[in-house]
C-alpha cells in the first residue's frame, strides 16, 4: 500500500472514498464541519434524524454528496471527544477501512486530524488502516478484503507515515503468523520465517534445534515436544539499538499447536489452537517494529517453539521434569504445557543478563474466565516494572488488568513428589498459579507475565477486524520501548 500525505480539503481531495470523522455530542469540527457546509447541511441533519449518532466505530456511507469531489464519503464514528485516545484512533480508522475493503478501492484518503498530539494519532490511524483492510482469508479463493492501493492521510508528516506503516505491517505480521495452519507453521517453519525476517529487519537471530536444547538442559520444554514428529525450536533474537543500556528480555510462548497432550482437549476446544503460538509471533512482530524504527533500546527476544501432541512419547501424567535451573517439576496436566516451556526460555533470560522482563502467553483459560475474551491479564514481582507496561498498554489503548500475586498462591503449586508441580489445585486462581508457577524461573529479577489468552484471537468479528489472530500487545510493546528509549536518551546511537 503507497502512503502519503495529503494537503488539500476535504472538498477538494480525489480519491475514491474519503473517511471524514465525527465526535458525538459536540459541534461539528474540522473536516466535519467543512464537508457538512459544502454539503448543505447534510451531516447536522444525520445526526438529528438520528440517522447517524457518531458512537465508536459507527460508520455511514455518503454517496456523492454536493459539493465534494470525491463519489463517496464515509462517516466514522468517535465517540465522546474527551474519551479520545490512541486506542480509538487505532479501531475508529480500522473500522472506516474494514467497512471500504470489502470491494476493490484504489485510493483512500482519511481526514482523523483530530488532535494535538496529531503524529502519535496518526500513527495509530494509519496502523488501523493497515489491519482493518486485511482479513483471515489467507487460502480462500474469493477473498473477503481487499487492500487499499493508496492511503493518502491529512495532515501527516512523513514520521507518522512511517511509524503508522510500521506498526500496521508487524501487527499484521503477527497476525498472520497467528493466522496460518498448524501444517504450514510448525517450530521449524516459525524459526525460518524469524531467520528471514532478522535479515531483513537488522536483527541478531540464532535459532536452537532440538540437540542444541537437550545440550543446554531445557529439559522441561523438551518434556512438551516429546510426543510431536514436529522437533522444538528456540529462537533468540537480538536488537543493539543502545548496547550499554540494560537489556530488556521479551519472551513469548510459541506452542505451534495444542492438543492438550495426553490430557487432551474435546474437539470444540482444539479447533482455535493453531493461536497457541500468539506470545511468540507478538514478540517476534514487535522487535521487527522496534528494529525498524531505530529505538535506542537494547532488546532480546526469546521464543519458545514447539507442539504439544500425544504421541507415543508423550510426557505423561505423574513425570518429573528437571527444568534448566534445577528446579524439578511434577507433570499432573499435560495441557498445562506452555509455563513448561516458558520456564527454561525464561531461564535463558536470567543468564543472558536481561534486568527486566516482560513474557506473553495464551497461557489460561482461567484468565477469560476472570476477565473475558478482550482483556489481558497481567501478574508481576516487581510493581514498578508492571507500572511501565500498564501505562505502554494504557497509552496505547489495549486494555489489560492486574491480577494479584500474593505468596500463598505459590503455596497452591508446591508438590509432594518434586520442587513445583504444573497445576494449581483445582479451578481456583488458575491464572495467578500459572503465573505462581513462572515467577520460579525468574531469580527474582522484574519480570510481568502477560496472559493474553482472551485478546490475542477474536473467534468472531468486530467492527474494526476480521476474526482471527488480533496482534494484540504489539503496539503495547513497542509504546513500552519507546518509553524505555527516553530513560536511554543518553545512550549512544545505533551503529
Amino acid at each position: 500500500m503507497k502512503i502519503d500525505t495529503l494537503d488539500s480539503s476535504v472538498v477538494e481531495a480525489e480519491a475514491d472514498a474519503l473517511v471524514v470523522p465525527v465526535f458525538a455530542g459536540a459541534p461539528l469540527s474540522g473536516s466535519a464541519a467543512t464537508l457538512d457546509r459544502a454539503a448543505g447541511g447534510l451531516i447536522e441533519r444525520l445526526i438529528g434524524t438520528g440517522e447517524f449518532g457518531a458512537k465508536p466505530y459507527e460508520t455511514l456511507t455518503l454517496h456523492s454528496p454536493a459539493g465534494v469531489r470525491a463519489p463517496l464519503v464515509l462517516l466514522v464514528g468517535l465517540g465522546k471527544r474527551e474519551e479520545w485516545n490512541q486506542g480509538l484512533a487505532f479501531r475508529a480508522a480500522a473500522a472506516a477501512a474494514r467497512a471500504l475493503a470489502t470491494k476493490r478501492r484504489r485510493s483512500i484518503a482519511y481526514f482523523l486530524e483530530v488532535d494535538a498530539e496529531g503524529e502519535r494519532f496518526a500513527a495509530a490511524g494509519i496502523a488501523g488502516v493497515i489491519t482493518g483492510c486485511v482479513g483471515q482469508d489467507l487460502y480462500r479463493a474469493e477473498k473477503k478484503l481487499f487492500p487499499f492501493g493508496e492511503l493518502h492521510w491529512a495532515g501527516a508528516d512523513e514520521a507518522a507515515l512511517d511509524e503508522g506503516r510500521i506498526l500496521g505491517e508487524a501487527i499484521n505480521l503477527a497476525r498472520r503468523l497467528v493466522n496460518e495452519p498448524p501444517d504450514v507453521l510448525y517450530p521449524a517453519t516459525f524459526a525460518e520465517r524469524a531467520v528471514e525476517l532478522s535479515a531483513e529487519h537488522g536483527l541478531e537471530c540464532e535459532v536452537w534445534d532440538e540437540k542444541l536444547l537437550a545440550d543446554e538442559r531445557m529439559f522441561s520444554l523438551l518434556g512438551v515436544a516429546r510426543g510431536s514428529a514436529n522437533p522444538p525450536r528456540m529462537v533468540l533474537l537480538r536488537y543493539r539499538g543502545a548496547p550499554e543500556a540494560p537489556l530488556v528480555a521479551l519472551v513469548g510462548k510459541g506452542v505451534t499447536f495444542d492438543s492438550g497432550g495426553l490430557s487432551l482437549k474435546p474437539s470444540d476446544s482444539m479447533q482455535t489452537m493453531k493461536c497457541d503460538m500468539a506470545g511468540a509471533a507478538t514478540v517476534l512482530a514487535a522487535m521487527t517494529a522496534i528494529a525498524r524504527l531505530g529505538l535506542r533500546v537494547n532488546v532480546i527476544g526469546m521464543l519458545g517453539l514447539v507442539e504439544n501432541m500425544p504421541g507415543g512419547n508423550s510426557f505423561k501424567l505423574g513425570d518429573v521434569l528437571t527444568a534448566r535451573n534445577g528446579r524439578t517439576i511434577e507433570v499432573l496436566n499435560t495441557d498445562a504445557e506452555g509455563r513448561l516451556v516458558l520456564a527454561d526460555v525464561l531461564s535463558i533470560a536470567i543468564e543472558l543478563g536481561a534486568t527486566r522482563i516482560v513474557d506473553l502467553a495464551t497461557l489460561t483459560g482461567a484468565c477469560m474466565v476472570a476477565l473475558g475474551p478482550r482483556v489481558a491479564g497481567l501478574m508481576t514481582n516487581d510493581q514498578p516494572w508492571c507500572d511501565d507496561l500498564l501505562a505502554a498498554a494504557a497509552a496505547s489503548g489495549e486494555p489489560c488488568w492486574q491480577l494479584p500475586m500474593f505468596a500463598d498462591y505459590g503455596d497452591m503449586i508446591r508438590s509432594e513428589v518434586a520442587d513445583i508441580k504444573n497445576i494449581g489445585e483445582g479451578r481456583w486462581g488458575g491464572a495467578i498459579t500459572a503465573a505462581k508457577f513462572l515467577e520460579e524461573f525468574v531469580s527474582g529479577k522484574p519480570w510481568t507475565h502477560c496472559d493474553i489468552a482472551g485478546p490475542a484471537f477474536a473467534e468472531k468479528p468486530s467492527k474494526w477486524a476480521d476474526a482471527g489472530g488480533t496482534g494484540y500487545f504489539v503496539r503495547t510493546l513497542v509504546e513500552l520501548a519507546r518509553r524505555l528509549e527516553d530513560s536511554n536518551a543518553n545512550a549512544p546511537a545505533p551503529r
